[in-house]
């Protein structure tokens, strides 16, 4: 993320706009960072948030709504209207990266709506992302450097999409006012330091927690949490199992598994013998799920497949939660961290090697490395018996051991 004006604090009352990107990992931080900027009482603020119409996902568009729900008073919103674009004309399938981009070809559009503020913007926040992509990657704290096979695998690919937002917007970043990291020093205190002090100057500011307005209700709809009133929905099922019983599994709200993928899932799972939740996505997009009957399913005695997107700070935060078998997307490590639950990384795309890579060195979890990821086609399907044995190597270490014993 980054400000691109001075001091937040330069005007008797602050005018702060938020502008998030596409994806729940893109946009999940963002209202959050805004709740505590709501929070301070040191300086009268303002705060608008311009969000593009329409949304990729339900789950995007529900976590925006319900965040303008809880700030109706103290927060305006902005629809920004991008021009489209067509997807022919760019080198990907991704559904949020080309959301990404036609925000980008858009920015222009920005200038007349900023300018119907009153009073006018302080900071404009938006959020950008940003890799090396030499061989290695000399990360301080980091050692030895992470190899050039741990970055996203699109970032090889001449001419992608993913690769040409990297190579335009990494030049950009020396003419912003500021760069705001979200992370925090007890995850990863080496790499922010050596980066603060440049130009632009750089701040952490994490971590950030969930918020309350982000609890869906008890009993969600079908769009939100796929349970049908009648059936058992998650945190009841949790409230029924003894403290650090469960493996809470996730993989984002963005990655589609496949079947077979799902299929050695299950089955691991079912061997490891250990409690368990499971979020499984079977398409890229919520919309395109299916609705109705069987997004919620329960195994009988020791588990319980949701189907559709879950309050996932909340379950982690969960007595009988012990462990957490995930795809290493950066909220996840850090709201696991938050909870004090151990991480069994299985990365997917993306930056997600990386993000292994540094919890694994801070002691936050575990990382098979042999195990596939997007990029490795080449590789053969890890298959339930292994995902077994990590299972149990997660669950049976000392932190998960303290959370069962309280």
């Amino acid at each position: 993320m980054a400000a691109d004006s001075g001091s937040l604090l330069q005007t008797p009352e602050t005018h702060v706009v938020l502008l998030p990107s596409s994806q729940m990992g893109h946009l999940t931080p963002m209202p959050r960072l805004a709740a505590l900027l709501l929070a301070q009482n040191y300086c009268p603020l303002r705060l608008t948030l311009i969000t593009a119409h329409p949304t990729v996902s339900l789950a995007e568009s529900a976590l925006i709504s319900r965040f303008l729900s809880a700030y109706h008073d103290r927060v305006t919103h902005l629809q920004f209207h991008p021009f489209s674009i067509d997807p022919s004309t760019v080198n990907s399938t991704d559904p949020f990266w080309i959301q990404f981009e036609v925000i980008r070809c858009s920015a222009h559009l920005l200038t007349p709506l900023l300018s119907t503020l009153s009073p006018p913007a302080s900071a404009l926040i938006y959020d950008i992302t940003q890799l090396n992509d030499d061989d290695v990657l000399p990360i301080p704290g980091i050692n030895p450097p992470l190899r050039k096979s741990t970055i996203p695998p699109l970032l090889c690919v001449p001419n992608s999409l993913f690769s040409n937002i990297f190579i335009e917007d990494g030049p950009n970043l020396q003419k912003l006012a500021g760069v705001l990291i979200f992370t925090f020093e007890a995850l990863e205190a080496e790499g922010p330091e050596a980066i603060s002090g440049g130009s632009p100057p750089v701040f952490s500011v994490g971590p950030f927690v969930p918020c309350e307005f982000e609890k869906l209700p008890a009993h969600g709809d079908g769009d939100q949490c796929g349970g049908d009133p009648g059936q058992p929905q998650p945190f009841e099922w949790l409230n029924e199992q003894p403290d650090g019983s469960v493996v809470y599994v996730a993989f984002g709200s963005k990655t589609a598994l496949s079947s077979e993928h799902i299929r050695e899932v299950g089955d691991g799972l079912e061997k490891s013998r250990f409690r368990f939740l499971c979020v499984v996505k079977e398409k890229m997009v919520d919309s395109e799920e299916e609705g109705g009957e069987g997004n919620l399913v329960r195994i009988e005695g020791r588990g319980l497949v949701v189907r559709r997107w879950a309050e996932q700070g909340e379950i982690l935060g969960h007595r009988a939660v012990g462990g957490f078998l995930s795809h290493s997307g950066w909220n996840s490590v850090v709201e696991a961290a938050w909870h004090g639950v151990r991480d069994l990384a299985w990365p997917q795309n993306g930056d997600q090697k990386v993000v292994a890579e540094v919890a694994e060195i801070c002691g936050l979890g575990i990382w098979e490395k042999s195990w596939l990821w997007s990029g490795d086609r080449e590789k053969k399907l890890v298959k339930g018996d292994e995902i077994a044995v990590k299972i149990k190597e997660l669950m049976d270490s000392d932190s998960c051991e303290d959370r069962r014993s309280g």
